[in-house]
């Protein structure tokens, strides 16, 4: 385990007393600019972060745990906060939720935030990229717990709860080939960095394993979110050989690829086949309901929750994979006569 610095290392090392120190980082205009430098080397050197709580917890262990998801404005993960939430407080925790915007690069700064809380554990959507993996390293080895879920990032050593997101994609491909469809894109197209999601790769394997392929035009890398699905949906439609189908990979996703498909005056599933992960309420009450990969938030939340309070009380807590139900609505139906690309 990492040792954690504290203030009077700081001042050791600064060759200050410890309240020149803490002036150095509350009121830095009192000090002398050689003195502020010398304690800004010493908090580099030493990798020193202050305790926002202002040592609150000095009687015991902290009853708090932070939760980063991806976006606030995902009725996914908002869902799942709110069920985590009560399972925590049930216990007697304390949730504490940021969002890191599926980008690990901010995501450090949050983690920084939650560990100037002291919090005991944190619960995480990993965003994508490599920037907070040394910090991730860094917090575990001052003793806060890891636990992640969604996604789970490849070679990853801490627990995560995930989708059986192979499944979910090959169930979706499977029924829309099901009822004829051979042309069909997915709203986003694997890349290591910007969108390295199990379901956007495991979707071009999925249409060669029943004899499909996905035309270069179909494949666009986009971030995960209702605007770029509303985009690239308008796009594929203006295609002079424009999918049968699309599979939304989250569900604002849907909520996007529904917006351009009826912008755009095409009908579903006359028009368009259109499936979407997440059983949101929108998708039931609109004309036609959507068919939908429904995912166990609950169960994933609570399990999350229980999983942290356990590595919190010293004991092992193992992965799981979690399957998704498809929902089959009335937005699919078998292919009929392709659309001219028209305006909306």
């Amino acid at each position: 385990m990492f040792p954690v610095a504290t203030i009077q290392d700081v001042a050791r090392l600064a060759g200050v007393s410890p309240t020149t120190a803490k002036r150095a980082l509350r009121e830095p205009d009192k000090l002398s600019p050689e003195t502020l430098a010398r304690v800004r080397a010493a908090v580099q050197t030493l990798e020193y972060e202050p305790d926002q709580r202002a040592g609150s917890l000095r009687g015991g262990q902290s009853r708090t745990v932070g939760l980063i998801v991806a976006s606030v404005v995902e009725p996914f993960f908002a869902e799942f906060a709110r069920v985590a939430g009560r399972t925590l407080a049930a216990a007697g925790y304390t949730l504490i939720i940021s969002e890191n915007e599926y980008s690990a690069a901010r995501e450090v700064t949050e983690l920084q935030r939650l560990y100037g809380q002291r919090v005991a554990g944190i619960i995480l959507r990993p965003g994508y990229g490599d920037e907070s993996r040394d910090y991730l390293r860094r917090l575990a080895g001052r003793g806060v717990h890891l636990l992640e879920f969604d996604y789970v990032p490849p070679g990853s050593p801490y627990p995560g709860l995930m989708l059986d997101n192979e499944r979910a994609m090959e169930e979706a491909v499977r029924h829309l080939h099901g009822l004829g469809h051979e042309r069909i894109a997915a709203l986003g197209t694997y890349h290591p960095q910007i969108h390295p999601e199990t379901r956007s790769k495991a979707f071009p394997q999925i249409m060669a394993g029943l004899g499909l392929t996905v035309p270069a035009e179909y494949q666009r890398v986009t971030l995960l979110t209702e605007e770029t699905a509303y985009r690239l949906t308008h796009e594929l439609m203006a295609l002079s050989t424009p999918p049968t189908a699309i599979i939304a990979l989250t569900g604002t996703g849907g909520i996007g690829a529904f917006r351009a498909i009826r912008e755009r005056g095409w009908r579903i599933p006359d028009d368009l086949s259109l499936v979407t992960f997440d059983n949101y309420p929108w998708t039931s009450l609109v004309t036609p309901p959507i068919t939908v990969l429904e995912q166990p938030v609950g169960e994933m939340a609570v399990s999350a929750a229980r999983g942290m309070i356990s590595l919190i009380s010293g004991e092992a807590v193992s992965s799981r994979v979690f399957p998704a139900k498809l929902i089959s609505r009335l937005s699919c139906a078998p292919p009929r006569a392709v659309p001219s690309s028209r305006a909306g």
